[in-house]
């Protein structure tokens, strides 16, 4: 190919955080390179992760909805029996995909950026060689910002091929299993379990700690193991996996009974590892915290002007923690003061219901310094009128007694991903609970609960 291709700044990889730290860099004038080597820009997360899981789990309720309907009637709605055909739902899925795809690539395109597909290999901290189809193409750069994502996990007992599925191929099948083995029952596993059992699967999650999404609290997880019991998904809790031979996955149960489960699919869902191998990254010389690459607040790694965003960096592995981090490298790249130190990052758990945490949990918190109150959404008439009252589902404030700051705020329900933003916003505003109980919420609306679980926190809640 060319000789060899000098810029400001070089990206690896066009993910969420990859992009996006693309677009501000040409915004602020900065002569900028992207590689990525995938078939379609957004990286996992637009591709094969948050963006095509949410478009099956959609259309997964609307199947579930007719399928109530037809099954007795609903609301005074009745329907004939749903028939599903995956392989146009998955169409339908790409093209959501391929829209976005082609939208981030005129976004790239209108701040100039130069955009190379291919795999890109480091000899240096500086300099990398890319496989592309017209040849290898070397480039040196300034400033590099490494932001090759995460991939999963991969047992080695249970590796990936044929029945034996990661969550990409998941996301892709041309038929509805009929018996679905998830293994893991992280919010992965389980948004994609429950997906397809609202298609009609018959579902079994095998999850080696004694709770579905251990990570979370129990009362947040409580409603999410109820519907999935009420709905026929069978749990195996403190239970290993073992082989997959002849369509039947091997397990110890808790209480260390050998069985075999039948699967069509077995979805292997253990969680995700950064993307460090394969593009040399022990060339560059930085420094790892683990299995992450190490950087400081300002997403600096111990190389100079080399540095490392996103799932690359750590937990929490979440996309929009690599777009904050990707717009803070371009402007501190620019020449302004910043850090990446946010008070929060929430995240949300696409289950049935939803589940959103930002902050402290109460596991986390002093008992004697903070105060806690819950407000249920079966006390909101937006959530009655919408059928997202019955449930189980709540909204819960941590917040200090001595001085009212919220520490924490979760909830659990459908539809309560939407109240996501308000909670990181109160947070990251520093607000105390008289800020939220003092605002005039919107009537009627889920986030009245917000409202009213702080009202309840200072003594007096008006709807409980």
């Amino acid at each position: 190919m060319s000789d060899v291709l000098k810029t400001k700044v070089l990206i690896i990889g066009a993910g969420t955080g990859g992009y996006v730290a693309a677009i501000r860099c040409g915004q602020l004038g900065l002569e900028t390179t992207i590689v990525d080597a995938s078939d379609g820009l957004g990286g996992t997360c637009l591709n094969v992760g948050c963006i095509p899981s949410k478009a099956i789990i959609h259309a997964a309720s609307k199947f579930e909805t007719v399928a109530k309907a037809a099954g007795g009637g609903t609301l005074g709605i009745t329907a004939s029996a749903p028939v599903i055909d995956m392989a146009q739902t998955v169409a339908w899925k790409d093209g959501v995909v391929a829209k976005l795809n082609q939208g981030v690539a005129g976004l790239l395109k209108k701040a100039k950026v130069k955009v190379i597909k291919g795999w890109a290999t480091f000899s240096d901290a500086k300099t990398c060689t890319v496989k592309t189809a017209e040849g290898e193409q070397t480039i040196q750069a300034e400033h590099v910002i490494l932001a090759t994502g995460s991939e999963p996990v991969e047992l080695p007992f249970l590796p990936f091929g044929g029945d034996v599925i990661s969550s990409t191929e998941a996301l892709s099948l041309d038929k509805v299993p009929g018996k679905l083995v998830v293994v893991g029952g992280g919010y992965i596993g389980l948004e994609l379990g429950i997906a397809y059992r609202k298609l009609g699967a018959e579902v079994t999650v095998v999850e080696m700690a004694e709770r579905i999404l251990p990570l979370y609290d129990k009362a947040l997880t409580d409603p999410v193991k109820k519907w999935m019991e009420k709905h026929g998904v069978v749990l195996h809790l403190g239970a290993k996996a073992g082989g997959f031979e002849n369509g039947k996955l091997k397990v110890t149960s808790a209480t260390g009974e050998a069985l075999e489960l039948p699967a069509d699919k077995v979805l292997v869902t253990v969680g995700r590892r950064p993307r460090t191998k394969g593009w040399g990254l022990e060339n560059t010389g930085v420094a790892m915290a683990g299995p992450f690459v190490k950087i400081d607040d300002r997403c600096a790694t111990s190389m100079k002007n080399v540095w490392a965003i996103g799932d690359l960096t750590g937990e929490p592995m979440l996309a929009h923690k690599g777009s904050a981090q990707g717009e803070v490298v371009a402007e501190i790249i620019a020449g302004h003061d910043k850090r990446f130190d946010p008070v929060t990052i929430a995240a949300v758990c696409f289950t049935e219901p939803e589940i959103v945490s930002a902050g402290i949990g109460p596991d986390e918190a002093d008992k004697e310094a903070t105060t806690q109150a819950v407000f249920p959404l079966s006390a909101i008439g937006r959530a009655l009128a919408i059928e997202a009252g019955e449930d189980g589902g709540f909204v819960r404030v941590i917040a200090s007694k001595a001085d009212h700051r919220i520490l924490g705020i979760q909830a659990v329900g459908q539809h309560v991903a939407e109240l996501s933003n308000s909670f990181a916003q109160m947070m990251e505003m520093g607000a105390v609970l008289e800020d939220v109980a003092g605002i005039i919420h919107v009537h009627p609306t889920l986030g009245e609960a917000f409202h009213e679980a702080s009202l309840r926190a200072l003594g007096h809640a008006i709807h409980i």
